[in-house]
């Protein structure tokens, strides 16, 4: 597959971040690859469910929970049949 160049506007902070890192491109490729695979698998990465997401979401509710972990102060999922 023939590579494509994509232009994107970036404040002079970040510019001058960027310029001090050797290979831009690959810098840049790489993280938005990275940010990709890290979307949420629900939503999609919009942030916002439709009708059916939440319908699904509301079912999946009913055993599970959204909890802060207190060793790494991260919310997770946590399933009602899961022992600690």
């Amino acid at each position: 597959m023939k590579e494509q160049v994509i232009t994107f506007k970036v404040g002079r902070d970040l510019q001058e971040v960027l310029n001090r890192i050797p290979n831009k491109s690959e810098f840049i490729r790489n993280s938005i690859l990275e940010s990709l695979g890290n979307k949420c698998p629900l939503c999609g990465g919009t942030g916002i469910l439709n009708e059916s997401q939440k319908h699904h979401w509301n079912h999946f509710l009913e055993h599970h929970s959204i909890e802060k972990c207190n060793d790494c102060d991260q919310i997770h999922i946590k399933c009602d049949f899961e022992t600690e």
